[in-house]
């Protein structure tokens, strides 16, 4: 599966209307860590493809989402499900922490 490049036009339909969790990165094209956990997000999405949707947002090119949800350090995930936050995390993790966040939460 793929990670999904959202944009601010879109965030309601695709994530807060998803029947599935939804993973959401807050990055930067500037921002070091946040190219460091890209590839592990292309893992977890493939290894949680039936559960949960995978995807970006850059903050630089859509500032209305990531100021709705208070966005003040990258990267930033958040899973959402049925259209509610269901935990934040900020900062770079491993493979192993995002796994046993999203085991804990699906």
């Amino acid at each position: 599966m793929t990670i999904l490049d959202v944009k601010d036009s879109e965030f309601d339909k695709i994530v807060l209307k998803s029947d599935k969790y939804v993973l959401c990165d807050f990055w930067a094209e500037w921002c070091a860590p946040c190219k460091q956990i890209t590839p592990i997000l292309e893992e977890i999405s493939d290894k949680y493809s039936e559960k949960l949707i995978v995807a970006k947002i850059n903050i630089d090119n859509n500032p209305e989402v990531p100021t709705k949800f208070n966005i003040r350090g990258i990267p930033t995930l958040i899973l959402f499900s049925n259209g509610n936050v269901e935990e934040m995390k900020t900062g770079l993790m491993t493979k192993s922490e995002i796994s046993e966040w999203l085991d804990s939460k699906l």
